[in-house]
């Protein structure tokens, strides 16, 4: 599995407004993800579409919204108009390889972003966030934030992304080496504010003692900010967040959230394009593996005024 470091990606987004090849490029290039109602969706699929028509090509936007069914449809539509290629962020890790197989069959190469099959050999490339390393360096600023003694609760992300256990896992790696921080709660609010929101009150009602809330991404951290608040204990929770939202950079300006962990989307969602162009025109991505890991970086109040752009943090 091929690692991508902060140095290597922004050579790439760097690079990015340089890139030509001699063959013409032409014909539509799909785009599917999984709702462009969370920004970090929004940005994953504007990237890719910008980048698609840069290159020469027509492109469109549709989500599946976490729907194996939806995601099949929209797969059979890139078929009947006769995608070149699909850029997929998949439903499901087991249950959309028969979308990625229909594809394939039908002759189209298809790249996944963000999130991955439970299967190698189908997609040309899988392109992702280094999710263990990103949790890890979210746990550490979260332990700085808490102490090292006290309960704490979690919002685990959708059980059918990869994705959720792997963050939960890494942050499980980290914060297990603090004996005296215990978990006393978990629930799944699946990527989403409202559920966090409403998750979070379950949880606070539960566990009125905790210290600290750690959220699989930005969007449950956000709802929880919103429940905490109605609760009257934002001082007394602590909240760490994962994606690298506008969002949760505007939280973390106004002191409500610790830290977010940046995913970077943007370069990601540009490669996968520019892998797919260079499987169209030459049979081959360009890359070393299929699994390709983008390192993620951490946003405090310290470093951030540096994030000049959705998803982007400079230099």
């Amino acid at each position: 599995m091929l690692k991508l470091t902060r140095r290597a990606l922004m050579g790439a987004a760097a690079a990015l407004p340089m890139m030509a090849y001699a063959a013409s490029a032409e014909g539509l290039i799909s785009i599917i993800v999984t709702d462009p109602a969370n920004p970090y969706w929004f940005t994953e699929g504007e990237i890719a579409r910008k980048t698609a028509e840069e290159l020469g090509y027509t492109a469109n936007v549709s989500s599946h919204k976490n729907d194996t069914n939806t995601e099949s449809t929209l797969i059979d539509t890139a078929i009947t108009n006769k995608s070149v290629a699909i850029i997929l962020d998949p439903a499901n890790a087991d249950g959309s390889i028969g979308a990625v197989q229909k594809a394939v069959d039908a002759g189209i190469p298809v790249f996944l972003v963000n999130a991955e099959i439970n299967q190698e050999g189908l997609a040309k490339s899988q392109l992702v966030s280094n999710n263990a390393q990103g949790a890890a360096l979210g746990a550490q600023a979260w332990v700085e934030a808490v102490g090292d003694a006290g309960n704490f609760v979690e919002l685990f992300g959708n059980p059918a992304d990869n994705n959720a256990a792997t963050r939960s896992n890494g942050y499980e790696t980290v914060i297990s080496q603090y004996p005296d921080l215990v978990k006393s709660g978990q629930e799944v609010a699946n990527w989403d504010r409202t559920q966090g929101y409403q998750k979070t009150q379950s949880l606070l009602q539960a566990n009125p003692d905790v210290i600290g809330l750690i959220a699989g991404n930005d969007e449950m951290a956000l709802g929880a900010i919103a429940a905490l608040k109605e609760a009257g204990k934002l001082e007394q929770v602590k909240v760490g967040g994962f994606d690298g939202s506008p969002d949760a950079v505007e939280a973390i300006k106004n002191g409500e959230l610790q830290y977010t962990v940046l995913q970077p989307v943007a370069i990601f969602s540009r490669e996968a394009v520019i892998q797919a162009d260079k499987f169209i025109k030459t049979g081959e991505t360009g890359a070393a593996t299929e699994k390709q890991l983008f390192d993620c970086l951490l946003i405090t109040a310290e470093n951030v005024d540096k994030y000049t752009a959705p998803f982007v943090l400079s230099e």
